[in-house]
């Protein structure tokens, strides 16, 4: 009879007294956790004012540095094509000489040639004055040996410029492959700021008012630009304290660099209406009669070091660790620099970047 018993059912399990109250508390737990990370994988953080501006700063930064790279190579992918021109000049003037001595040659043979019909022992036995023969010879014999001299001298020389001017076609073409690389960074670099700049509209009105109080305050009028530089020209011919200029050049840099305020920064710019930032300091020094490098990273070797605690008005001071950025000290801690795309030619103290160095032209 007992095989016919059906099986008992297990008891249902259920939570009773404390286990029920645990088991509660950790599903609440567990829901309002998925619900915050849920929540933290569809809105990110906005960012703040002074992380934005941090970021479109290193923009910046990148970007100069890049422009400075493709400044340099443009210098040398010149000094390469002036180079490649003389060398196809002088091609030019040996192949003309080489023709010509080959041209002289050529009527020396057929001359030969029509002569040659009698072998030069019966031509003298039939000359009518056997001692002229011989020394028509002679003389013939020494201009083709000085002609066959020559000529090979003008190969010798013709060959040369052809593998100077092979090589010089080889670094040419190595330079504007570089100066294509650093474009190309250039462009990457102006991305970037673009997509910094659409970061910046983003932001609320406020905020994005306050990222853009340094540029609007340090905006200068053309006129108080010209006024501030007549009194700057006073002060560093004179000498007024931390003003003093240490030589007359350096005072005319500084003025020069005065007359500039206001004027846009463009890349690749020397003036006279937009500067990079070295294309101001050359352009300033130049004015005063001093010809500088191009690029920040060249004119940081032009002209002695300086210390920092030593500037004087007319100084190179130099920034970043790659020596990207250049300004022109005018005293008092400040300098007159071209700051970056849509912040116009400004005076800035020099203690806004890192500084690398600094260097006196004159």
């Amino acid at each position: 009879m007992a095989s016919h018993r059906k099986p008992k059912r297990p008891r249902p399990y259920t939570l009773t007294g404390s286990t029920a109250r645990t088991a509660a508390t950790l599903a609440l737990a567990g829901a309002a956790t998925g619900t915050a990370l849920e929540g933290t994988g569809h809105a990110a953080p906005q960012p703040t004012p002074a992380q934005v501006k941090t970021q479109v700063d290193r923009y910046y930064q990148e970007a100069e540095a890049a422009a400075e790279r493709y400044n340099g190579a443009r210098e040398k992918e010149r000094a390469a094509q002036d180079s490649l021109d003389e060398l196809r000049d002088e091609a030019a003037r040996k192949t003309e000489r080489l023709n010509a001595a080959r041209n002289a040659l050529g009527a020396y043979a057929t001359a030969q040639y029509r002569e040659g019909g009698l072998s030069p022992a019966v031509r003298l036995a039939l000359s009518a004055s056997p001692e002229q023969y011989l020394d028509r010879a002679s003389r013939a014999d020494h201009m083709a040996g000085r002609q066959t001299a020559a000529l090979k001298r003008v190969e010798r020389e013709l060959e040369g410029v052809r593998q100077v001017r092979t090589a010089a076609d080889a670094e040419l073409a190595r330079l504007k492959e570089s100066q294509s690389e650093l474009a190309a960074h250039k462009r990457s670099a102006e991305a970037k700021l673009d997509a910094a700049k659409r970061l910046l509209k983003e932001l609320p009105p406020k905020k994005t008012t306050d990222t853009q109080n340094e540029d609007s305050s340090a905006n200068t009028t053309r006129d108080t630009a010209l006024q501030a530089a007549s009194r700057s020209a006073t002060r560093a011919a004179s000498g007024n304290g931390t003003t003093q200029a240490p030589t007359e050049r350096a005072a005319r840099a500084v003025s020069f660099a005065y007359s500039a305020l206001g004027k846009p920064y463009v890349w690749g710019a020397t003036g006279p209406s937009a500067y990079d930032c070295s294309g101001l300091t050359q352009a300033a020094w130049r004015a005063a009669g001093v010809s500088l490098p191009r690029t920040t990273y060249t004119q940081i070797n032009a002209g002695s070091k300086v210390a920092r605690s030593q500037l004087a008005p007319g100084d190179l001071v130099f920034f970043y660790s790659g020596v990207s950025h250049v300004g022109i000290y005018v005293g008092d801690g400040k300098m007159i620099h071209a700051p970056r795309p849509g912040a116009p030619v400004r005076v800035a103290p020099i203690d806004q970047m890192p500084f690398a160095g600094a260097t006196r032209p004159a």
